[in-house]
């Protein structure tokens, strides 16, 4: 549970920006050690999605694309934090109605084994405007650097 800042009150993954000087694995990896307290062994990226704003001025900057990872293998004990409160869910039993209107497209495709491409124009109260999902057989590559 994304307990402050942009999504909270939602049910969501760990990430944020990335640092000057930072590559998007190097990101995940302090974004997860910030958030749930462990230290990632591996990343699968899972999914590249884009999504636009196009109700809102675009001098707030919330366009942006999203580099999504999964990871099965971490050091230490995840734990809550002041940003996030964890909680495990079954891959069938997500609580898609408490996430981002976009993922009920795209989150349960990742856990079968897909990689989705996706692009969202979301609206006022984050509804989804428009959308082109694009879901692949391929897996996803590993990345353990």
């Amino acid at each position: 549970m994304k307990k402050r800042g942009f999504g909270q009150g939602r049910w969501n993954g760990s990430g944020g920006k990335m640092l000057p000087g930072e590559t998007i694995t190097q990101t995940a990896r302090r974004e997860v050690k910030e958030e749930l307290g462990v230290k990632l062994k591996n990343l699968h990226h899972v999914a590249t999605l884009d999504f636009y704003f196009p109700l809102v001025a675009t001098a707030r900057g919330l366009d942006q694309q999203v580099i999504v990872f999964l990871s099965d293998t971490w050091d230490g004990k995840i734990c809550e934090t002041a940003e996030m409160k964890p909680r495990w869910f079954r891959k069938n039993k997500l609580p898609l109605a408490r996430m981002w209107s976009d993922d009920r497209f795209w989150v349960p495709a990742i856990f079968r084994g897909k990689f989705v491409k996706a692009e969202f124009a979301l609206g006022k109260d984050d509804t989804v405007l428009e959308k082109k999902v694009l879901v692949y057989e391929a897996p996803s590559k590993e990345i353990t650097s």
